[in-house]
């Protein structure tokens, strides 16, 4: 250790002694700004506004690293070394700080702070990642610098930082990028303009895209603007429309579009497997699950699908009942608390909003629920829950997050056994602990079938966010490939696609303004 730390304040040395010149003003004013995380969580802001979905990921990310880090350094490691600061007489005083920290130099929480952020981001997106990237190393330098510490300090922290952002994956493992992207394609009609594609938009679903200020018909009109839209309002005939929609685009012999929610894409999606159609999603939802694993996050990765014809075919959840009756799903499928859970959080969400009234009815649900008896291929059981997936989710634990592919021919299907006593209790615990794997109450595989019976008296069941009485028995299966649906072949350059909503929306904003101004006495009005 002795030979480290003579290299350690050699090295300090020689940079303190290094001019770089014009460069001091400049290096300890962005010192100082990643005072307390302040330049970090203002790059986490601006990932989130001006970026798309990734961006946000990796905003989310990146301060969740950087709290991590800050914590261990600040209240564990700090303490146990207790490192004098450097000498500041090689240092030139244009550099010095003006306030010198006082606490002990190993290791640096800049450093710490700068390489969590900086993982973290890069964990979501390796572009993204590149853009902080630099930033990061210059504050991790500007600390030796500036002469407040060590080199390795500098180092010490630095992998702390990359430390804590690797471990924020066991709880909350990185979204791929680009699923599915090995999938062979399927066959559908590339058309240019969107010529022959009929859009069934359902209105009250939110805006024109999960980032998108821009209403969802002023977006598809300006991206494709030769499809058809068949708008949906909040007092209109849901059903009517969307088959009107299905009707449409047979007769057109195109392809049918749908731009709202998970439910709505839910139900085109059964529609369009019907008619034998190919489905464009448009993702107008809060969560849009089926449009984020199929590989289409943004409207513009769809329309670009839908002019060149490039699409891949998925998997069909199927519950069929014993009298021939069956319910699709794309998504999930579940008896137990949790059709009780979407019951309650849809009677609060319009007073409450959807998060919540989510809140309130897991409270609700996991202080008053009651196990449920049937059978699973035969076998008895008595669950809290049984979760079914279509195709395998990830991560393996308590709460499945995405899907890398959807034409596996695979359920995943998970269990909560209430057979053990505090089963919610104890597979909350392992969740948290990231030890589910290893407990007793929960039981996770992925199968092609599953045979249920003895459920009449469980209660309903759910399906992609629907709640339905439930009959006696049920057997899941999957209709392979059964749906064909628009996703580029290759994944497109978000930050390109942000730079081009922004533009789209500044265009629809002034002729908002110019509307307005007749109106308002403005120089329209008497010109």
């Amino acid at each position: 250790m002795g030979v480290l730390g003579e290299w350690d304040r050699l090295l300090f040395t020689r940079v303190a002694g290094t001019r770089l010149p014009g460069a001091d003003p400049a290096v300890t004013r962005l010192s100082r700004s990643a005072d307390h995380g302040r330049l970090w969580l203002g790059a986490a802001a601006g990932l989130a506004v001006l970026g798309g979905r990734t961006a946000r990921r990796a905003a989310l990310r990146g301060a969740g690293s950087l709290a991590l880090a800050s914590f261990t350094v600040n209240t564990v490691v700090k303490w146990g070394a207790r490192r004098p600061r450097p000498l500041l007489d090689h240092v030139p005083p244009v550099r010095h700080l003006r306030r010198q920290p006082h606490t002990t130099s190993f290791p640096s929480g800049h450093a710490a702070s700068a390489a969590a952020f900086a993982t973290g981001v890069a964990l979501e997106s390796t572009r993204y990642g590149a853009l902080v990237a630099p930033l990061a190393v210059t504050v991790a330098f500007s600390r030796v610098y500036v002469g407040v510490h060590y080199p390795g300090d500098v180092l010490a922290g630095a992998a702390i930082g990359a430390g804590a952002a690797a471990l924020t994956c066991r709880w909350w493992p990185p979204r791929t990028p680009a699923p599915e992207r090995e999938r062979p394609a399927a066959g559908a009609p590339a058309l240019p303009d969107g010529e022959g594609l009929v859009v069934f938009v359902n209105s009250g679903a939110g805006s024109g895209g999960p980032s998108s200020p821009l209403p969802a018909v002023d977006r598809l009109r300006g991206l494709l603007p030769r499809a058809e839209l068949v708008e949906c309002g909040p007092g209109d005939d849901f059903t009517r429309l969307l088959a009107d929609a299905v009707e449409r685009a047979a007769r057109s012999g195109g392809a049918l579009g749908v731009c709202g929610g998970d439910g709505s894409v839910n139900a085109a999606a059964r529609a369009a497997a019907q008619a034998g159609l190919a489905l464009a999603v448009f993702p107008g939802g809060t969560l849009n699950h089926f449009a984020l694993d199929v590989g289409v996050p943004e409207f513009e990765d769809t329309a670009v699908a839908v002019t060149r014809g490039e699409a891949v075919a998925v998997d069909i959840g199927v519950a069929a009942s014993a009298t021939g009756e069956e319910v699709r799903f794309l998504n999930t499928f579940s008896i137990g608390f949790y059709p009780e859970l979407v019951r309650i959080r849809e009677h609060l969400e319009k007073r409450l909003g959807k998060w919540p009234a989510a809140a309130v009815a897991t409270a609700r649900v996991l202080r008053t629920s009651t196990p449920v008896e049937l059978r699973v291929d035969g076998r008895p059981r008595r669950l809290w829950l049984l979760f079914a997936g279509n195709g395998r989710y990830l991560p393996d634990g308590f709460a499945p997050t995405y899907r890398p592919r959807l034409d596996d021919g695979l359920l995943d299907l998970r269990m909560v056994d209430a057979g053990h006593r505090l089963a919610r209790t104890r597979v909350l615990v392992s969740a948290v602990a990231g030890a589910l794997g290893r407990s007793r109450v929960y039981s996770g595989e992925t199968v092609p079938r599953v045979e249920l019976a003895g459920l009449a008296g469980t209660g309903p069941l759910a399906h992609d966010g629907e709640v339905v009485r439930s009959p006696d028995e049920l057997t899941l299966t999957k209709a392979a490939r059964a749906l064909v649906v628009y996703r580029p072949a290759l994944p497109q350059n978000e930050l390109a696609q942000q730079a081009r909503l922004a533009a789209a929306t500044a265009r629809y904003r002034a002729r908002a303004r110019g509307r307005r101004l007749p109106e308002d006495g403005g120089p329209s009005a008497r010109g």
